[in-house]
């Protein structure tokens, strides 16, 4: 890339020069919707602001591997599907989702995986992090145990013992701590 590309390091809290592992082939994965109803404004903000990043970065590197994932499994998805299908529900929103995006003149990623395709290797990451003492189960929910990272929030700038516990969401009687 000619010029320098600078991006905002959320770590640093300042611009940074962007300086690609493997310059010859850039790959950048982005959270994507979790798909039980029609998009909003939302969802659409990070699809305009990752596909011109993925175009800017196609531009000044050539190669550029796009994902981003389809979460087509969740306790919201459950619930819609209360009456229905959850793969009817899911495939619906993400075909209108994908119809949306592209009307917004977004091109669709390399990659899109949906969260159902990799069950297995969640339930072994779940399992590993529950045998190392990273989360553990209560009330049929598996949950982090925050306080056993020391750098939880370092990327917010807020530590565990300053988040105001409930302000957006009530607490889970079941759970050890507030976050």
């Amino acid at each position: 890339m000619s010029s320098k590309l600078k991006l905002y390091n959320t770590l640093t809290n300042k611009k940074e020069e962007f300086k690609a592992i493997n310059p010859s082939h850039i790959t950048m994965y982005v959270c994507g919707p979790t798909v039980y109803d029609f998009a909003h404004v939302g969802n659409a903000r990070p699809v305009v602001v990752f596909d011109t990043l993925a175009k800017l970065l196609r531009h000044g590197y050539g190669k550029v591997t796009y994902a981003r994932n389809i979460t087509d499994i969740d306790d919201k998805i459950i619930a819609a599907a209360a009456n229905g299908n959850i793969a009817e529900i899911t495939e619906k929103f993400a075909r209108h989702y994908e119809e949306d995006m592209s009307a917004l003149n977004a091109k669709k990623p390399d990659i899109v995986p949906k969260a159902t395709d990799y069950l297995d290797e969640m339930i072994v990451l779940i399992s590993d992090l529950i045998a190392k003492g990273y989360a553990y189960e209560a009330n049929d929910h598996v949950l982090f145990q925050v306080s056993k990272m020391d750098d939880y929030g370092e990327l917010s700038g807020r530590k565990v013992e300053d988040l105001l516990a409930g302000a957006r969401v009530d607490i889970a009687g079941y759970k050890r701590e507030a976050s």
